[in-house]
């Protein structure tokens, strides 16, 4: 399967970063293809000028903002974000490319009428998310993980009908040990070998 990996976490030597290594590897000793798409390393723009905002709506695939980032996309035959969860939520940075590369005309059509968008990322048959959380297990679900219902049910409704979702999180980040973060990276390796 070809997986983009998209990655954003600002500081290099971070445990998200353990996380990204990690998947790579393993997804790549169990024959899949992984095209890493760090956000941070590459300086990606997350702010939306407003011209291209006016635009919006009436963007073809022709005037993408990002036509590297497109063409990704649209090769990916799955999809896993690794990020940390700041304030429950995506970090700016993720929510940014979500919101400048997840364009019409490339992940959706709207329709001329009334009715649901159509989904174009019909291609894609995983979508998978690898956080960490500062909160505890049980306060991120009673704020409702807006981050992963962010991915795992709304870009989710984009995907191909048999999409498989992904979630895993590593709770208490801010108080976790050596022995928990290794613990949470064997969980990983053995969650994505079973791909």
């Amino acid at each position: 399967m070809r997986i983009l990996l998209v990655y954003c976490h600002p500081v290099p030597e971070s445990f998200c970063a353990s996380i990204r290594d990690t998947a790579v590897r393993t997804l790549e000793q169990n024959g899949h293809e992984v095209d890493l798409l760090d956000l941070y390393a590459e300086g990606f723009d997350p702010v939306m000028p407003a011209d291209e905002r006016r635009h919006y709506n009436e963007m073809k695939l022709a005037d993408h903002p990002f036509p590297t980032h497109a063409e990704r996309l649209r090769a990916a035959e799955g999809l896993l974000f690794v990020y940390p969860t700041w304030w429950y939520g995506l970090p700016a940075m993720l929510k940014g490319w979500l919101d400048r590369v997840w364009t019409p005309d490339l992940t959706f059509r709207i329709p001329d009428g009334p009715g649901p968008i159509e989904p174009l990322m019909t291609h894609i048959n995983l979508l998978g998310v690898i956080t960490t959380c500062g909160a505890p297990r049980w306060w991120s679900y009673v704020v409702a993980h807006p981050g992963k219902r962010t991915i795992l049910r709304g870009m989710r409704a984009l995907c191909g009908k048999r999409c498989r979702r992904l979630f895993m999180a590593h709770y208490l980040m801010d108080k976790s040990t050596p022995e928990s973060r290794a613990r949470y990276l064997a969980s990983v390796e053995k969650r994505l070998a079973r791909i």
